[in-house]
């Protein structure tokens, strides 16, 4: 029986507790929610082999923060998720050394929006890496970043994977920051949910096109992805809707992916919240309005 598809740690529980009948404890697997910013937080941790066999997800920490006043433009919901996104980044980066130079990579295709949450979001991080190394006197406090948008390899012909492990051999980071769309079991997660992890990340998985792994052991430095689920595949879809646990044969529908109406604008608001929690992460010095200064 094909499983329902998605990339979030999350839902991945939440599936297994159905199929099991189960809401115990997951062995191997541990989970709590917080808040932060008044943002509902969740963690799971998969521990061991038994929390990968049943989650399919590689051992280390998954962070899901949802964001649910976003699309509704709630009374400072920006500044709240900015703030939550760097607070939850930060505590996965706490073992980075603090003056080496961190790479965030953007990886997806800018022309297919659902996919654009990577590039865009590299438009909205700032780079300081060359103001480090010219002008020291007065940038010499910052974290020394660089950033990629790491298009797909129908429109460069080189795998993003490759491209980013090229950059890392030139520019030795301490640390990749990879973002990318990410794919879910359920619509009302689509464009509300942004998920954190220290397992690195696979692009194209989302949509069942897996290509090179972005991780520590491709790379050779910690990797740290972030997630936004922008599509649903239509099967997954269905069954979520018809609360069965089998997907239904849909023939060709089976291959669709959903995306909401207003992707364009959701897309535009998570990159920037993200870029701007990515930023203040690596620059705890610096002020949201300081930051959003300097990004104008």
């Amino acid at each position: 029986m094909r499983m329902r598809r998605t990339d979030l740690a999350l839902e991945a529980r939440e599936l297994w507790q159905e199929r099991t009948g189960s809401v115990s404890a997951l062995p191997g697997v541990e989970a709590r929610d917080s808040l932060r910013e008044g943002i509902r937080v969740n963690t799971v941790r998969v521990l061991d082999q038994r929390g990968e066999s049943a989650l399919g997800k590689p051992r280390g920490n998954y962070v899901t923060l949802t964001l649910e006043g976003l699309a509704s433009r709630e009374e400072g919901i920006f500044q709240r998720a900015v703030r939550a996104v760097a607070g939850e980044l930060s505590g996965l980066l706490q073992d980075i050394p603090g003056e080496g130079l961190v790479l965030v990579a953007g990886l997806g295709n800018r022309a297919i929006t659902p996919d654009a949450i990577g590039p865009k979001v590299h438009q909205s991080t700032l780079v300081t890496r060359h103001l480090v190394r010219q002008m020291p006197e007065h940038f010499g406090a910052l974290r020394p970043v660089a950033s990629l948008a790491a298009e797909v390899m129908g429109t460069t012909g080189v795998e993003s994977g490759e491209l980013v492990r090229a950059v890392c051999e030139k520019l030795c980071p301490v640390c990749v920051v990879a973002v990318d769309a990410l794919a879910s079991r359920s619509l009302k997660r689509l464009c509300k949910t942004v998920q954190i992890a220290d397992t690195g990340i696979t692009p194209g998985s989302g949509v069942g096109n897996h290509r090179m792994g972005l991780t520590r052991e491709s790379l050779g430095v910690p990797v740290i992805a972030v997630g936004v689920p922008t599509v649903v595949d239509g099967a997954t879809l269905a069954a979520d809707l018809l609360g069965t646990e089998e997907l239904p044969a849909l023939g060709e529908g089976s291959e669709l992916l959903v995306t909401p109406k207003d992707i364009d604008s959701q897309v535009n608001d998570l990159s920037k919240v993200i870029g701007y929690g990515i930023s203040m992460a690596l620059q705890p010095g610096i002020s949201l309005e300081e930051l959003e200064l300097l990004l104008s």
